[in-house]
């Protein structure tokens, strides 16, 4: 398994918090040796244990997701360069990160009121504790939308907690490399967005 063992985490806890926290995964499957990787807001749900989501009916991709297809699911948390400059000890440069791969089996949701409950909760969770928005079943947009969708499930056979966080390094540049990525995560970003947009 790489990466390395002490880099890996089979902590289920931190892995469903990672979900929560960064919840647009990177959803991966293949047909006849061919990969799709569509990114698409995916939530784990607590009471079956699943993660559930929607793709755009016109995705090539949804060919490849049947009942029963396996997939991948990357999900990508804080990630930072470390400069050797931050340690104590003479060191490389590296890259830490924390990353969540979920595989599991699709379950095509194709009840129309079964797939408008999986869009509110979806919504309900991504408006947050402040939820400033509330996505109603009986909306008639609904009616429309759910004709240009396809709701599914997952259905989990293996995780995969990958915290590359200078695990391998003594106590003092274990936290310097902590207090990088927690200090690189933090750093306002505006300017990037804005040339984005140009």
């Amino acid at each position: 398994m790489y990466p390395p063992p002490h880099h890996q985490s089979e902590d289920l806890q931190k892995m469903i918090a990672v979900i929560k926290q960064y919840p647009l995964g990177m959803l991966i499957s293949a047909k006849e040796g061919t990969p799709y990787i569509t990114h698409i807001p995916i939530v784990y749900n607590e009471q079956t244990g699943k993660l559930v989501a929607h793709i755009d009916a016109s995705n090539p991709q949804l060919a490849t997701l049947q009942d029963g297809a396996e997939v991948t699911v990357v999900f990508k948390g804080p990630d930072t360069y470390i400069s050797p400059s931050i340690y104590t000890t003479k060191q490389l440069p590296t890259w830490n990160y924390i990353i969540v791969h979920v595989t599991g089996t699709i379950t095509l949701i194709n009840d129309p009121e079964a797939a408008k409950e999986t869009m509110v909760a979806m919504t309900e969770f991504l408006e947050g504790t402040t939820q400033k928005f509330v996505l109603e079943k009986d909306d008639p947009r609904m009616d429309r939308f759910i004709n240009y969708i396809q709701a599914f499930d997952i259905t989990i056979t293996n995780w995969e907690g990958k915290f590359k966080l200078s695990q391998d390094k003594n106590p003092k540049d274990y936290e310097h490399a902590k207090q990088e990525l927690i200090k690189k995560s933090g750093e306002d970003i505006t300017g990037f967005i804005e040339n984005m947009y140009r």
